[in-house]
């Protein structure tokens, strides 16, 4: 799969269970539909989470490509603490999270006394989603 920001080729990575397309260039991460939902470990914050997302038709930002069908994907605001810009398929093949992005959102999907998630993004991209 090539990446939808710098095109260069993704590699694909498990954790627990949920691949993650990641691009070793521009360290943006691609989770097709489902799979950010598996990496949230609080289901409470969880719900809150995914029904906090709101498309952003105003955004200025350059709209990027879905890996998948190609077609120009959504600008969405996400989050419950602070609102991150993210691109999702309109189709809904996945979400595209920029450099620090993904880090962002399980941060806040998550309970502050379980980060297993956090530790294992940070080991596995070695600390680069800060």
């Amino acid at each position: 799969m090539k990446c939808p920001h710098c095109k260069s080729k993704m590699i694909v990575l498990e954790l627990k269970q949920v691949e993650i397309d990641y691009c070793s260039q521009c360290e943006g991460i691609w989770l097709d539909t489902g799979e950010m939902e598996l990496l949230l470990e609080s289901l409470e914050k969880r719900d809150l989470l995914l029904v906090s997302f709101r498309l952003d038709p105003l955004s200025t930002e350059k709209k990027l490509r879905c890996p998948i069908c190609r077609k120009k994907m959504q600008k969405a605001m996400a989050g419950l603490d602070s609102a991150i810009l993210i691109d999702k398929c309109h189709r809904g093949h996945g979400l595209w999270f920029d450099k620090g992005e993904l880090r962002q959102i399980v941060e806040q999907g998550s309970s502050p006394m379980n980060h297993e998630i956090m530790d294992l993004l940070e080991n596995m991209f070695e600390y680069k989603l800060k």
